[in-house]
């Protein structure tokens, strides 16, 4: 490994953060992102999205955070962790890539190494990220600077399975840069690495990871379409089939965020590119992306055999993010639910311990209230399984839901007996 390494991490989120904070434990490291305002909350040891600790921020005399990118010229590796994601169409939207590796291009020196964990198509980096590093720098690739790929794992809200006891993907543009990186990772990697053969298939391996869990959730929620229909409880259908050893335990609910939600559509856009069309993949997105409408027709249909009249109804929704125990509201596909129920004029409360209450009014245009503002609705929908709301008890839940009211469990948060001695009418999706 090479000697004096400095390393700068370009993009401060859920990835480039603890990146940052684990590699300044051994290497001189400078976090740079564009927003000024993260990067001074950082400096105070606040992180907004909640995954990291004060005295982690503040006690590394290695670590630098900045919002000037003449801070990293000194850097040898350079490491982008800047978001992927797709345009109103689903098309790949590289323009973060593009502008990182422009930046980095400019301070780019003889010897020094790239490595991206953004999430991208098979053929990203080296089809149009090095294209951009070779002309910014004047310098060749492979001969002058190379490049690494080592895709992100990040679970936002998991406390469990961290960047360093989750086993990390490496990959670099030769021999000799593909076991620098692999080394490099392993000094904060506890779990150990995988070295994969290319750079090209250790992004392959990435998007494909999400795209399974894509297409998996897809099958479960046509299954509880298809349970509903026949009077069935899904959950019971299918706790009934885990019994079985090979039977994947997955759930029906909403699919957002910036991961499943995002992922596949960069490689259904490569695989379209050369000439072939991913059906499954596609049907896939295609069911998940029309969840939050059936919910919200469901709950209609719901209050309508409770001869409760859908418009002008009051209905609470539980949960804006696009995951429990998280604050981040990217693609999140509660929004589709609020937008359905707002067709009928619903008077909607919307609630989350979670989510920041000026982003949600910015970005969705949604005022949060706080819990107690919600009294006897007409119908209530949990959508996200935060752990506030498990700890609920049932006088609440009741002076929440009046009587008769409708309780869609959209995360089976509840056994079906939870509310049996109550007037609350509860509904597993």
């Amino acid at each position: 490994m090479k000697k004096d390494i400095k390393i700068a991490i370009i993009g401060l989120g859920y990835v480039g953060l603890p990146l940052a904070i684990e590699f300044s434990k051994y290497f001189k490291v400078v976090g740079f992102d564009l927003s000024k305002k993260r990067v001074g909350d950082l400096k105070n040891g606040f992180d907004i999205n909640k995954e990291t600790k004060k005295e982690n921020l503040i006690s590394s005399k290695n670590l630098l955070f900045c919002s000037d990118i003449g801070n990293v010229s000194n850097s040898n590796v350079f490491i982008i962790t800047v978001p992927t994601p797709v345009d109103i169409h689903n098309i790949p939207d590289l323009a973060p890539l593009k502008l990182a590796s422009e930046m980095v291009g400019n301070f780019l020196k003889e010897g020094d190494t790239v490595i991206y964990e953004s999430t991208v198509y098979p053929g990203a980096t080296e089809e149009i990220c090095v294209p951009i590093l070779e002309k910014k720098s004047n310098l060749k690739y492979n001969i002058n600077f190379f490049c690494g790929y080592s895709p992100e794992r990040i679970n936002p809200g998991d406390k469990k399975h961290s960047i360093t006891n989750t086993v990390k993907i490496t990959s670099g543009s030769n021999s000799k840069t593909s076991k620098f990186v692999d080394d490099l990772y392993k000094k904060i990697v506890k779990a150990g690495t995988h070295p994969a053969a290319s750079i090209c298939v250790a992004e392959a391996a990435k998007v494909i990871e999400n795209v399974q869990r894509d297409v998996n959730i897809a099958l479960v929620n046509e299954l509880a379409i298809i349970f509903n229909k026949l009077g069935l409880d899904s959950i019971d259908v299918f706790k009934a089939a885990e019994t079985k050893w090979n039977f994947m335990p997955f759930r029906p609910g909403l699919v957002g965020g910036h991961c499943i939600g995002v992922d596949p559509y960069y490689l259904t856009h490569k695989a379209t590119e050369v000439g072939y069309k991913p059906d499954v993949i596609l049907a896939g997105r295609r069911i998940n992306e029309g969840m939050g409408p059936y919910i919200a027709n469901i709950a209609i249909s719901e209050m309508t055999k409770k001869n409760i009249n859908p418009i002008d109804a009051t209905v609470a929704i539980m949960g804006i993010t696009f995951k429990e125990n998280c604050p981040d509201i990217r693609n999140t596909k509660v929004i589709d639910i609020f937008h359905r129920l707002k067709e009928f004029k619903s008077k909607i409360f919307v609630s989350d311990p979670w989510a920041d209450k000026k982003e949600v009014k910015n970005v969705l245009e949604i005022d949060l209230v706080k819990l107690e503002k919600i009294k006897k609705v007409d119908c209530l929908i949990i959508c996200v399984a935060h752990d506030e709301y498990k700890k609920i008890d049932i006088d609440s839940w009741g002076n929440m839901v009046g009587d008769n009211g409708i309780l869609i469990d959209v995360k089976s948060i509840f056994r079906k007996s939870h509310f049996s001695r109550t007037n609350i009418n509860h509904k597993r999706i």
